[in-house]
């Protein structure tokens, strides 16, 4: 213990992004769209996905789960920070805080374990073609999809509960625009030597692991590509691989960028720049890369649309 008033806390203060007050409204706009394209992206990209038989299928069924965790993802973060940025008291209240951290953490991981999954399906699509449809099976996707959930939030609870043990005392501001545990690990004023630990070692196990596997997935799929050298199933393989390699790319690179990558100077304004990549921009972002990289969402919205257009004509 250090000096500190030993009054507990009861809410934070969010210090938020660092924009000048007459840029505020400006970013509050700017926000907001990206908000609300996210949603409609994601939700675009689940409802065709349940619409179309077509799509009724390993990838889809991990892509529908990576549309409904990126909506909820950022849904976790953005209204708040919405409605900060119009509060003369950004301030979350303390359990809010800890609900806000755990849903975070939760479909954080989530998206890193469906990725696995997804490249675990290429892999399989492009190496036993012939064998896809039986290892492939509705019970192995079914699997994969309730392990990932299982695993993720089993991991969120355990930061939750281990951050629940901690003593916070009249030092609440947390300078960032949401709850992120290392901001709250700085904040308390008890010993946090096994929340650093258990952060270490299951950061290692749920992001550094799966990382591994779909690297480990893409050499094996470009392995087997370079052994049957023809145009043509070199440029079928990158279209079957383009949308999630793109995902990929967008999602562990911010978060090697901020991990891996520290900066001396000016690291809180870098942290909170980062974390608005994986938390704004990402989502928005996955469901465009879908749908333009990907001529069987393409197929799909336009038979939606034809078969919504015939039965409005019909009813008329």
């Amino acid at each position: 213990m250090t000096g500190r008033n030993q009054t507990p806390v009861l809410e934070f203060l969010l210090l938020g992004l660092p924009i000048q007050p007459e840029h505020q409204n400006l970013f509050y706009v700017l926000f907001l769209a990206m908000y609300l394209t996210t949603i409609l992206g994601n939700l675009l990209i689940i409802i065709l996905i349940h619409l179309d038989s077509h799509l009724h299928t390993p990838m889809y069924l991990f892509l529908g789960n990576l549309s409904f965790s990126d909506l909820c993802f950022s849904s976790v973060t953005i209204p708040k920070l919405l409605q900060n940025m119009q509060s003369q008291v950004p301030s979350i209240p303390y359990a809010g805080c800890l609900t806000q951290m755990y849903f975070f953490l939760c479909f954080a991981d989530l998206e890193s374990f469906l990725l696995v999954a997804m490249a675990y399906d290429r892999y399989v699509a492009i190496c036993f073609p012939l064998h896809y449809t039986t290892i492939m099976s509705l019970k192995l996707c079914l699997s994969l999809v309730v392990l990932s959930w299982v695993l993720t939030m089993l991991h969120a609870l355990l930061h939750t509960l281990l951050v629940v043990r901690l003593s916070f005392c009249s030092d609440n501001v947390i300078p960032h625009f949401f709850c992120e545990i290392s901001a709250l690990l700085k904040l308390a004023c008890s010993n946090t030597h096994v929340n650093e630990l258990v952060i270490f070692i299951m950061g290692g196990l749920v992001i550094v692991t799966p990382f591994l596997l779909i690297l480990g997935s893409y050499v094996q799929i470009f392995s087997s590509i370079l052994k049957v050298p023809s145009a043509r199933g070199i440029h079928k393989a990158f279209s079957t691989c383009g949308s999630h390699l793109s995902v990929v790319s967008l999602f562990y690179g911010t978060i090697i960028g901020l991990y891996l990558c520290p900066s001396a100077n000016n690291s809180t304004v870098k942290d909170t720049v980062v974390a608005l990549m994986y938390t704004v921009v990402t989502p928005m972002l996955n469901p465009f890369i879908y749908s333009l990289r990907n001529r069987d969402m393409k197929g799909a919205l336009r038979r939606v649309f034809c078969k919504k257009a015939i039965l409005f004509s019909v009813s008329w």
